[in-house]
């Protein structure tokens, strides 16, 4: 396959169409990239050596046009000195001149007529080029965000998280236990001999405490109910 006809079908593919057969997505747009990419390199080459080759035969007309001057400039020199046998192989020569000057001037046409429309198909081509590394940015994306929604739902049902709540579970249940085998070994227990001595001497120390401001408070009471001419006397 010619170069410009893998360009051309390039250029005319559809990418998504491609895609949709494709049981790799993401391999076979890889291809197309790297394929569009090579074409594209060859393309550029191709067009350069039409430009120079575009460039090579200007020039040879540049130089067949000079010639054609210089002919004709001949056979009128020998029209001149009467030499029209000559004059008139001055302007054969300068017919063949001519011929050649049709010919790559025709040429030069080809090579415009084809840089042209080859402009156009690199232009097409860098088009699909693009649309074709935005469709492989999105399939990683998507095969990204595919594959995390995969890893949740393993993790999600992975037998190993149920056991591991299984264990806490029964670590729960034997704490449980624990707990309740402390509680239990202080039930029935009254307080000791000391203990029960000990609030009685708490007990018996507030009884005397509280007895004590009884008797001040009374104390305090009488004194307010004296009148107060004796209240007078006694401070006398």
């Amino acid at each position: 396959m010619g170069i410009f006809s893998r360009l051309s079908d390039i250029v005319n593919s559809n990418i998504n169409s491609i895609l949709d057969k494709a049981e790799d997505p993401e391999k076979i747009i890889r291809m197309v990239i790297q394929e569009m990419e090579d074409t594209l390199v060859e393309v550029r080459s191709s067009a350069a050596k039409a430009i120079a080759d575009q460039k090579d035969v200007e020039r040879r007309l540049k130089k067949l046009s000079h010639a054609q001057n210089e002919w004709e400039r001949k056979a009128e020199l020998a029209i001149s000195k009467g030499r029209d046998d000559l004059a008139k192989g001055a302007l054969v020569e300068k017919a063949k001149v001519a011929d050649m000057v049709a010919h790559l001037e025709e040429e030069v046409a080809q090579l415009v007529e084809a840089l042209g429309n080859n402009e156009q198909d690199v232009i097409k081509l860098e088009g699909k080029l693009r649309e074709a590394r935005a469709k492989k940015a999105t399939l990683q994306a998507r095969h990204k965000t595919a594959s995390a929604k995969v890893r949740v739902k393993k993790n999600l049902y992975d037998g190993r998280i149920q056991e591991a709540f299984d264990r806490f579970d029964k670590i729960d249940q034997r704490l449980d236990r624990v707990e309740a085998e402390a509680e239990a070994m202080d039930l029935g227990k009254g307080q000791t001999i000391a203990e029960e001595i000990e609030g009685l001497v708490v007990d018996e120390a507030i009884e005397t405490e509280l007895e004590a401001l009884k008797a001040k408070s009374a104390a305090a009471a009488n004194e307010n109910k004296k009148p107060a001419s004796k209240k007078k006397a006694a401070s006398k």
